[in-house]
């Protein structure tokens, strides 16, 4: 079992994961562009009950089912998590080690930037993935 653990730039919140991800993927869709303030978000997915997250947080919905958690102080984005399906997706920028990230897919390329040229190899889909 894996262990990923991580948190904000200035050390207020952290959080850890006990389990293996569901899965680990690129999204390059306009939501993610904006939220991260970066040309994709590099997210690992985790089941809601395997994250532990300690120290105050603030949340923004982004879209009706999608809340992004970020630190109120740094104003560092952790994660964004959908309650519906159970899922928390971890930001790979505020792991402690983002070398653990292993990305197996390229999601939202439709809304890639033209300068991000996508070459190493990894299934990309326009939209969302086709389901598993």
């Amino acid at each position: 079992m894996a262990r990923y653990e991580g948190g904000c730039l200035c050390k207020a919140v952290r959080y850890r994961a006990d389990a293996d991800p569901i899965n680990e993927r690129i999204c390059h869709c306009r939501l993610c562009q904006k939220a991260i303030g970066a040309a994709f978000n590099a997210r690992v997915l985790f089941r809601i009950d395997d994250v532990t997250i300690e120290g105050q947080l603030a949340t923004v919905n982004t879209s009706p089912d999608l809340q992004r958690g970020f630190c109120p102080s740094c104003g560092t984005t952790m994660f964004s998590r959908r309650d519906s399906a159970g899922v928390i997706g971890i930001t790979t920028g505020s792991l402690d080690d983002p070398s653990a990230f292993r990305p197996q897919m390229h999601i939202f390329t439709a809304s890639k930037q033209p300068w991000v040229m996508l070459d190493d190899g990894l299934p990309q889909y326009d939209g969302a993935p086709p389901p598993n």
